[in-house]
């Protein structure tokens, strides 16, 4: 009686990851056609409408690039961790306390220039992001604590914290009531390069672009792949793991509260607990796409935001649950990782071997 096994290929097949991601693609917008079938929604006018709301005129594009500026942070920042073989599940958390640390920047200098404002309340937003990554970097790195535990308690912390500031201290007192935190400064918000696209797009791409030159040519980026591949060659290289986790976390953290830092100069006017957008949690799903990569994580984020808008624009045109948009991100991504795995092994019938009793 035989079974199938998986058989590595000597040659993997070709496209690598970009065919990968588009065979995980279609197999999502397949699936997805039978899921809407099934619902008694109407597929063509659903896939015509997320395409025409997302990336069918200048102005939709926009909102994909706005909506893609914080998901390639992210994901970024999940890459950047995943390197040293670390998970940061907790750049949700750190893009809130980002955002956080930026506003007290602008209570602080509410008659700032608008360049200089802008400036610090970023720098402030990446030393959030770094902060709220230091303690479970500290705990990884001195006692073994899972950082997957401890990233992801602490973003419940920060929506707690940010509910309190919105109920007290920071309270809107021209809110007529209402729990919201008092709006940046005027100035303090990002210019349009064309249609309502800010100048995060060009930034994020700098920073993006900046990492992954970091780590790919300098030396502390080629120590900290040694480090994540093996930490006995590191040891016996006289690499420093505590360093190195500690390190490779505080960076990881600063770039997610960066990202929370753009959000609030961008297309944010206020802080909330809703300024993440469930970007940070988004932003794992497009780190696995990029294979960990930082070059390939502009692309799939901004797949990924025109899912999301066009997910968004379907709710609100013919009534279609926005689910199906999160739905299809994760088809995408189960449909990407099938292919990448198959790209690489071959299915192969073999004989079950019998236990002689």
């Amino acid at each position: 009686m035989k079974k199938l096994v998986l058989v590595r290929r000597e040659t993997p097949t070709r496209g690598g990851q970009p065919a990968a991601f588009l065979a995980g693609l279609i197999f999502a917008l397949l699936v997805g056609a039978l899921l809407l079938l099934v619902t008694g929604d109407p597929v063509l006018d659903v896939y015509e409408r997320m395409w025409e709301r997302s990336l069918g005129s200048t102005d939709t594009w926009s909102s994909t690039f706005n909506r893609a500026i914080p998901l390639a942070l992210a994901g970024l920042a999940v890459s950047i961790a995943a390197t040293m073989g670390l998970w940061n599940i907790g750049a949700e958390g750190q893009i809130l306390f980002g955002a956080t640390a930026a506003t007290l920047v602008g209570r602080i200098f509410p008659d700032a220039p608008g360049p200089v404002l802008i400036i610090l309340m970023l720098l402030a937003a990446a030393v959030g992001g770094a902060l709220w990554a230091l303690g479970p970097g500290l705990a990884r790195a001195e006692i073994g604590v899972s950082e997957i535990i401890t990233t992801l308690m602490l973003t419940e912390v920060a929506i707690r914290l940010i509910t309190y500031l919105e109920q007290g201290p920071w309270k809107d007192p021209e809110g007529f009531g209402f729990p919201n935190v008092t709006a940046r400064p005027e100035q303090a918000e990002l210019g349009d390069l064309w249609d309502r696209t800010h100048i995060g797009v060009l930034i994020a791409l700098a920073v993006i672009a900046g990492f992954a030159w970091f780590l790919n040519r300098s030396v502390w980026g080629y120590e900290l792949r040694i480090a994540g591949s093996s930490a006995k060659t590191a040891t016996y290289a006289g690499i420093s793991m505590r360093r190195k986790v500690l390190g490779v976390m505080l960076l990881s953290g600063a770039v997610a509260g960066f990202a929370g830092g753009i959000e609030l100069t961008g297309t944010a006017v206020r802080l909330n607990t809703q300024i993440s957008n469930g970007y940070g949690f988004a932003g794992i799903i497009v780190a696995a796409l990029a294979l960990m990569r930082p070059s390939g994580v502009p692309f799939v984020a901004l797949a990924f935001g025109a899912v999301q808008v066009g997910g968004q624009s379907i709710q609100t045109s013919l009534g279609v649950s926005p689910a199906v948009a999160t739905i299809l991100q994760a088809l995408i991504l189960f449909g990407a990782i099938g292919a990448a795995v198959f790209s690489n092994y071959r299915v192969q019938a073999v004989e079950r071997q019998v236990v002689a009793t």
